[in-house]
């Protein structure tokens, strides 16, 4: 396969199963583990799917070039890839998971700029992105320092030398957050937002990265934002379209180990 079919067949639509589980901004870290707990539970056959769908900021902290982040989720990154060995893992990266393609070998990781992620399902063509694009240019300016191989090297020197104190610095920051409040005039945003997308002949656009668990019909399409694994263990399995909605929710609820 020539460079152009394999960019053509990256482009080509897949196709989305029956059964499939999308999880969105689980945002697990070692303060944060029912994620753990979920693909544990795959694992051992006691929630079964053919298809995962990440839908992004999964993992909290974890920069591919940026060893001491992926020794935060090592165990994470071992169960999706013992994982992938039974079932199809597709993983958008999201702005708190990126560069991830040398960490997640059997797994197909959809980079940024690769998004949205078009599938089929019973006739309909589906996108699946993230949600953090045409977002305007500051965010632009920020999301593309960030991974900036220059700037991350830069980065992983410092904090190598400065004994991780920027990993450290930024585990604070994240402890801090908030991932389930409510967004002010979202329906606005999204539609400025497929404004500047122009998506064509896509049926439903699904998204994570807002955390806000809500749907709209607009004129061109039908706009789903799924709700954070991080906020109560949602999750969501594709059901057929005989069914009121595509997506059904359901909650993941287990005991700390």
């Amino acid at each position: 396969m020539n460079l152009s079919e394999y960019r053509k067949s990256r482009m080509s639509p897949k196709i989305l199963q029956s059964g499939a589980i999308l999880i969105a901004d689980a945002h697990c870290a070692p303060w944060r583990t029912p994620f753990i707990d979920f693909l544990y539970a795959l694992e051992s056959g006691e929630i079964v799917t053919p298809q995962l769908i990440l839908m992004g900021d999964v993992f909290d902290m974890l920069y591919g070039p940026i060893p001491r982040t992926y020794h935060y989720n090592t165990e994470g990154i071992e169960l999706l890839n013992r994982l992938s060995e039974r079932l199809e893992i597709l993983y958008l990266e999201g702005n708190h998971d990126f560069l991830l393609g040398n960490l997640l070998s059997n797994i197909e990781v959809i980079r940024r700029e690769d998004q949205p992620m078009m599938m089929t399902y019973e006739g309909q063509k589906i996108a699946f992105s993230h949600g953090d694009s045409a977002m305007g240019l500051g965010y632009e300016i920020y999301t593309a320092l960030i991974r900036s191989p220059l700037v991350l090297g830069f980065l992983r020197t410092i904090d190598t030398f400065g004994g991780g104190f920027i990993v450290r610095w930024l585990e604070v920051q994240m402890k801090r957050k908030s991932h389930c409040r409510s967004i002010e005039n979202f329906h606005g945003l999204i539609q400025r937002r497929l404004e500047s997308l122009k998506l064509e002949s896509v049926d439903v656009l699904i998204e994570g990265h807002f955390h806000q668990n809500c749907s709209f019909h607009f004129s061109q399409l039908h706009y789903i934002n799924v709700g954070a694994f991080a906020c109560n263990e949602r999750y969501f399995t594709v059901q057929s379209s005989q069914n009121k909605t595509l997506l059904h929710e359901a909650i993941f609820r287990k005991e700390p180990r």
